[in-house]
């Protein structure tokens, strides 16, 4: 059986997606408050999960268009 913290992290991921796709951003919410009125720790980790999943996101963007910045200046001076 998952632990709680796996399945927040699952549900987390699935929900982002579902966000991606239907660009309905209440949806975290929503589903926040779901699990709030039956289980704090999973509410609690669901909304840890959506944090670290976000500012995973956001951190690999920066780090690809630095790298795209990087290559392009390495790619200009061989050229």
């Amino acid at each position: 059986m998952p632990t709680t913290e796996e399945l927040a992290i699952a549900l987390a991921a699935d929900v982002l997606k579902a966000v991606e796709e239907t660009g309905d951003e209440a949806l975290v919410n929503d589903i926040n408050k779901i699990i709030e009125a039956s289980s704090s720790a999973l509410q609690e980790a669901y909304m840890a999960a959506i944090r670290a999943q976000r500012s995973e996101a956001k951190a690999r963007e920066m780090l690809e268009a630095r790298l795209r910045r990087a290559r392009a200046a390495k790619a200009a001076k061989a050229g």
